[in-house]
């Protein structure tokens, strides 16, 4: 087995020279985490190399000592990278998933490149996947690919990691092309996100846009089940840690305090975005000066900014936005030998970063929207012989782990300038306890750990998609089936209605039989070794008018009544009469939930939200639920919630307890029940041990075989009785 890592680029720097390319490893998070990987299968990149060139030879000849390195190139035009990387993935994708709605970008020749380098990335990777191979997809620039994949190799093991902020459903459902990006993240098997707020985005998503089932974290689709997790990305804790006592890094340290002399150094590293809140932090700092006049000479904020995209208009405004403040901030408070700001307009090496973390006894961290900040982590890691406070702004995802940094809201310059004061006053005691919390925690939640933790779920849910995957009825499965349908002289076939025999519609009432599957169920009578039950929550008027003149048993309301031979009988003698407090429960319920109803049956009442938003639905039921079980517990009632649906029934009859009732009157050498409801399986959990049950749609323990589309329930029935 290999492990295949597809990212936009492969962890490498390439650098033309007279005699040909010099190809280094770069060592950034991403690398080191996967790296890191206790596996003991080969680890193979997919990417763009980093480097433009039309020449056929040089791609021949970079290709070549990348293959030596296990790293597999996906050359761009110029063109591409324009309209992919700078386009779609950076002026589309980017704005919307950082919830800058009015910097997003729209434009056909950007998604037209999305869609045909996705292509590329594919097409590249599939010639060397082999059928057990692990792939794991990095990134928003290459969220078609996992479907792209699983088309041409349906059997692989396909991970995705989200490395940016998810939006929420508001958001997202602005993205003309939303469908196609949520089905290209639902070609992988596991879909990591790094908190749950960005898992409960997807999700919603899910739900709302492709109308998918979604149980918590899995979304059911038809042959195997998706499952969507947070892993909190790390860092390497050991090697920033131990870092500051680097020989070099002690040197530049001891030269920066000399400079320095005792100010406290406020540090802030950012790359160039509109996302990182620079503005809002210098406007924050700003205050400060203005307020607290008597921290002048005794503070400087150091700030970092990395040159990103500065080609791009809305990147240069914002440098230029930048520059500005801090000279105007510098023009009105510096003093000879005090600078307020020292301003940092480059990259740094591993060694000056560290040196600057070391000496920094504050880091300002104040994204507005951020998928995870590893600057944070990185600051408190080095923070080894000397403490240092953290101000973190709520919007990064590192906030949710990092609760001992002073929390603030990035889009108050107010807090900021009362985080800045706390963070100076804060007692060395209270200093180290919070930096020691911090540290244990990244300490154990490291980027190994990250990686670790991700492959090891993909490899258990590979195991539970190949279960999923033997239990669907295909063509073996089906004479297996048939072959015990044929030897048996005496079959018990019970079958649900609605969501089995006929699908769901929007309004119960017009799910009437199709003639097909009247034609289907004559036959099945028929057979006089057949003994053909509808075990279904309808009520027996229904049944009785729906399939008149065919000779079929029936159970009505869940086993509340039963039809044999032609007659019907009660399991409940006494009318059910249904208490006033459960009947306003219902009605309110129907008050506060447009477009849902209430069916009241002889012996159940059953308040149905098929066609409700699904998140109100999943409130409004809940909220039902619990209203329901005091009145319910007193009358000894059952509540029963099933597939859009709340019912309220007497608790001793089920499903179950009719199959149980069928069995004790008959000796039966073939018993199969078909459903696809929760309460269908109370007739699976009651079979005998060669029972055959089967469950219509989503995955269920309880069933010992699966029909993914209930469009296939006729034709399995048509196949079996031939």
């Amino acid at each position: 087995m290999k492990i295949i890592i597809i990212a936009n680029r492969l962890p490498v720097k390439i650098e033309r020279e007279e005699k040909g390319f010099c190809i280094v490893r770069s060592e950034g998070g991403l690398a080191t985490g996967l790296g890191s990987l206790e596996t003991e299968s080969e680890i193979y990149w997919v990417g763009w190399p980093g480097i433009h060139t039309e020449d056929e030879e040089e791609k021949k000849e970079i290709t070549k000592k990348l293959h030596e390195m296990n790293f597999h190139p996906v050359f761009l035009s110029a063109n591409q990278i324009e309209y992919y990387y700078e386009g779609y993935s950076n002026s589309t994708i980017w704005p919307l998933c950082h919830y800058f709605f009015s910097y997003i970008e729209y434009k056909t020749e950007y998604w037209q490149a999305y869609q045909e380098v996705n292509r590329l990335f594919c097409q590249e990777s599939i010639p060397f996947i082999e059928k057990d191979d692990m792939i794991w997809v990095q990134d928003y620039q290459l969220m078609l690919l996992p479907k792209m994949i699983r088309t041409e190799k349906p059997d692989t093991n396909i991970g995705y990691f989200h490395h940016i902020p998810f939006p929420s459903y508001e958001l997202f459902r602005v993205l003309p092309e939303r469908e196609a990006v949520l089905e290209g993240l639902l070609g992988a098997d596991l879909i990591g996100f790094h908190t749950h707020d960005y898992m409960r985005h997807f999700i919603s998503a899910i739900y709302r846009v492709l109308d998918l089932n979604c149980s918590l974290d899995e979304i059911n689709l038809q042959d195997r089940i998706v499952h969507v997790d947070a892993f909190p990305m790390g860092i390497n804790y050991e090697q920033y840690h131990e870092a500051p006592g680097l020989p070099e890094v002690k040197e530049k340290s001891e030269m920066l305090r000399k400079e320095l002399g005792d100010t406290t150094v406020i540090l802030s590293v950012d790359r160039l975005d509109y996302s990182k809140g620079i503005l809002h932090r210098l406007q924050g700092f700003k205050q400060f000066l203005d307020n607290y006049p008597e921290y002048h000479e005794k503070i400087s904020l150091a700030m970092i900014v990395v040159p990103s995209r500065d080609s791009v208009d809305i990147y240069a405004d914002l440098k230029t936005k930048i520059d500005q403040a801090i000279g105007e901030i510098n023009g009105q408070y510096s003093r000879l030998g005090w600078t307020p700001i020292y301003y940092f307009y480059r990259s740094f090496s591993f060694e000056e970063l560290i040196a600057m973390y070391d000496i920094a006894g504050i880091a300002l961290v104040t994204p507005l929207r951020d998928g995870m900040n590893l600057v944070a982590k990185e600051y408190l890691a080095t923070k080894n012989s000397h403490s240092g406070v953290l101000i973190l702004s709520e919007m990064a995802g590192a906030a949710i782990e990092l609760q001992d940094a002073i929390i603030i809201n990035p889009n108050d310059s107010d807090e900021i300038e009362r985080a800045i004061l706390e963070a100076l006053r804060m007692p060395e005691q209270e200093k180290r306890e919070r930096l020691q919390n911090m540290q244990k925690r990244i300490s154990k939640q490291s980027v190994k750990k990250w990686a670790n933790d991700f492959v090891e779920e993909l490899q258990s849910i590979k195991v539970q998609n190949k279960e999923i995957l033997q239990k669907i009825v295909g063509k073996r499965q089906l004479n297996q089936i048939k072959n015990a349908y044929d030897d048996a002289t005496s079959r018990l076939i019970l079958l649900d209605y609605d969501g089995t025999l006929a699908p769901f519609v929007k309004k119960p009432e017009d799910a009437v039989p199709s003639p097909g599957l009247l034609e289907l169920l004559q036959k099945m009578t028929g057979d006089k070794r057949n003994k053909v039950v509808i075990n279904s929550g309808r009520n027996r008027q229904i049944l009785d008018q729906w399939f008149r003149g065919l000779d079929l048993d029936f159970a009505a309301e869940h086993g509340m009544f039963y039809k044999e031979n032609g007659q019907w009988h009660k399991n409940i003698q006494e009318k059910v009469e249904w208490d006033d407090e459960i009947i306003q429960i219902i009605q309110h319920a129907i008050d506060k939930t447009p477009r849902s109803h209430l069916e009241k049956k002889d012996a159940a009442l059953v308040w149905h939200y098929r066609k409700v938003d699904v998140w109100l639905a999943e409130l409004r039921a809940q909220q039902l639920i619990n209203a329901l079980i005091g009145p319910c517990s007193r009358l000894n009632l059952q509540i029963v919630p099933g597939n859009k649906i709340v019912e309220v029934k007497p608790p001793d009859f089920n499903k179950g307890s009719e199959v149980l009732r069928r069995l004790d009157k008959g000796a039966y050498d073939f018993v199969m029940a078909i459903g696809d409801d929760t309460t269908d399986e109370d007739m699976f959990r009651v079979l005998p041990p060669g029972g055959i049950s089967i469950k219509v749609g989503n995955f269920s323990p309880a069933a010992k075989y699966r029909l993914p589309l209930q469009s296939s329930v006729i034709p399995f029935l048509s196949n079996l009785i031939k």
